[in-house]
C-alpha cells in the first residue's frame, strides 16, 4: 500500500527539488473556514527559482496544489512568504541608477 502525501509534504518536496538550499525550506499549514492555507518559507536567493519567470513556477505550483487539494475534497492555498528586504534590494538597486543618471547632467 503506498504512503499518503498530505498537500503540505507535496509543496515541500516540489520546493526542494528546484532550490539551491532545499535545508532553508519550510512550510506551515493553517486550516480555516476558506480551506487550507499553506505558508511557505524559502532562502532569499531562491526566491527567483520557486517564482519563475513571469511567475510560472509559482502558478505551476499553485496549480498542481489545488489538483492534490480537489482530490481530497479541500481548497489548498499557496503563499509563499518574501524574505526580510526581498524587494528592498531591487529598490536600491534602481536607486543606484538614478544616482549615476544624476551625475550625468549636461
Amino acid at each position: 500500500m503506498a504512503k499518503t502525501v498530505t498537500d503540505q509534504e507535496f509543496v515541500e518536496s516540489i520546493v526542494k527539488a528546484i532550490v539551491a538550499h532545499p535545508e532553508d525550506v519550510t512550510t506551515d499549514r493553517k486550516v480555516d473556514e476558506m480551506g487550507v492555507l499553506i505558508t511557505l518559507k524559502i532562502n532569499p536567493q531562491d526566491m527567483g527559482y520557486v517564482i519563475g519567470r513571469q511567475g510560472q513556477t509559482a502558478r505551476a505550483i499553485r496549480t498542481l496544489l489545488k489538483i492534490v487539494g480537489a482530490k481530497n475534497n479541500a481548497r489548498v492555498n499557496l503563499k509563499i512568504e518574501e524574505p526580510e528586504g526581498g524587494r528592498q534590494s531591487r529598490s536600491r538597486a534602481a536607486e543606484a541608477d538614478t544616482s549615476v543618471v544624476d551625475d550625468l547632467k549636461i
